[in-house]
């Protein structure tokens, strides 16, 4: 990778090869939550309710796991605070999240498409989400090896895994869009 992004960490700020850690391969959950938001996307609440307890098991295969944002680091705090999430999640402070087409700029939503998903289409906001690997080798250069975004991140929400196992599946067939039964993980009455 040439370029050298920067975030915001509750450790300090960091680079993308330090998020790492001591591992050699990073798995990244674009999470979306645009700097102007006052609480992160429901969908991508509902993937991030899966994260927490999976950060050791993947650093024993010597893989590190990092939730990243654009919004501000003390937005992501607060919200992981009420969550109870325990996940590293950090604040993108440039072109990262661009970059790997899933925040669009105000020019590119006024044209008639975005690269996402391996594909033009009309995006309707400023953030998608998606899954990233990267691997670093032991001279410290960081190669991004694989991206998903849109249903192709399905297989990483352990919640829709068991809904698939189950006899009427996601049951979303009625709803105006799939997903649309789904908020935030505090707002479901008791």
């Amino acid at each position: 990778m040439e370029k050298h992004y920067a975030f915001d960490t509750d450790q300090g700020r960091a680079t993308l090869a330090e998020l790492f850690g001591e591992n050699n391969q990073l798995m990244v959950y674009h999470l979306m939550y645009a700097p102007e938001w006052e609480i992160s996307c429901k969908s991508c609440a509902f993937w991030a309710d899966n994260f927490n307890g999976i950060v050791p098991h993947l650093a024993q295969h010597g893989v590190a796991f990092a939730a990243i944002s654009r919004a501000p680091l003390a937005k992501l705090q607060k919200q992981a605070r009420e969550f109870g999430w325990d996940f590293p999640w950090v604040s993108s402070l440039d072109d990262f999240n661009y970059d790997y087409q899933v925040s669009f700029s105000p020019d590119v939503l006024e044209r008639d498409g975005a690269y996402y998903n391996y594909g033009t289409i009309k995006v309707s906001g400023t953030d998608y989400p998606g899954v990233s690997a990267f691997f670093k080798d032991d001279d410290g250069k960081v190669y991004h090896t694989y991206s998903a975004y849109s249903r192709g991140i399905d297989m990483f929400n352990a919640a829709y895994q068991y809904l698939d196992a189950s006899p009427l599946g996601r049951n979303e067939e009625s709803l105006s869009y799939p997903m649309a039964w789904v908020k935030h993980r505090i707002a479901y009455g008791s």
